[in-house]
């Protein structure tokens, strides 16, 4: 039986570190050889395409904030849920605008809700994403000021805060 030779291990990586030199070298043959005269190749320009806005998304608060700000008359809470929903519980003293309708209105809130108007959207808590909607949509209508209650009735109630029932 004849006994084969192994390489040594660092010989086997020298050599493929090697192999792939010279094939990259190959490779890009041109490209090195305009570099080494000096020369550049010019990659096509391509025209700046112009930046897309952002799209505004509001801000969210806690409970405490959202509560400081409506005692104080600071802020107009908006509930985005549905007119149902709305009249069986809703938190004292906000206004309804179903995200549903919200898009039909123009403009969406009472005249005395102007665009400075701290508004805080507010919906069935954090598992319910129709307040960061609606929010997004009364940004777009003009509303500068617009913040998201993310735990929305469930935490305002959980913390024994009023709320009421009824249409509004």
């Amino acid at each position: 039986m004849m006994r084969m030779r192994s390489i040594h291990p660092l010989s086997e990586i020298a050599l493929v570190v090697l192999l792939a030199a010279l094939i990259g070298v190959a490779w890009n043959k041109t490209l090195l050889t305009d570099a080494w005269r000096g020369e550049t190749r010019h990659a096509a320009v391509v025209a700046p395409q112009p930046a897309q806005a952002a799209e505004a998304v509001p801000m969210p608060v806690g409970l405490a904030q959202a509560k400081d700000l409506h005692d104080s008359g600071q802020a107009v809470l908006v509930d985005a849920r549905n007119a149902d929903s709305f009249v069986k519980e809703h938190i004292s003293g906000a206004l309804s605008l179903p995200l549903a309708v919200a898009d039909r209105k123009k403009p969406p809130l009472p005249k005395n809700v102007t665009p400075d108007t701290i508004i805080i959207a507010y919906c069935n808590g954090f598992s319910c994403h129709d307040s960061m909607e609606l929010g997004k949509i009364l940004i777009k209508a003009g509303y500068r000021q617009v913040f998201v209650f993310e735990g929305g009735l469930p935490e305002w109630r959980d913390a024994g805060y009023p709320t009421a029932g009824g249409a509004s």
